[in-house]
């Protein structure tokens, strides 16, 4: 997964206006609670970051 699916699939789940003010401030426990914006500045894969998302928001199996 490149970082633009992952911006796109933040995108569906959350809105456009809102995914960005999410990733940005919502700590997420799968990433050792940092915010998606700190994971990708530390090099975490981009689909490990969109299942720990997925997780979090507790979004259906059609969306993983």
């Amino acid at each position: 997964m490149t970082q633009t699916q992952l911006w796109t699939r933040l995108a569906e789940a959350l809105g456009d206006g809102y995914c960005r003010i999410w990733a940005a401030q919502q700590a997420v426990p799968g990433l050792d609670s940092r915010t998606v914006q700190e994971a990708l500045a530390d090099g975490v894969d981009a689909k490990t970051i969109w299942r720990a998302c997925w997780e979090t928001l507790e979004l259906s199996d059609s969306l993983r």
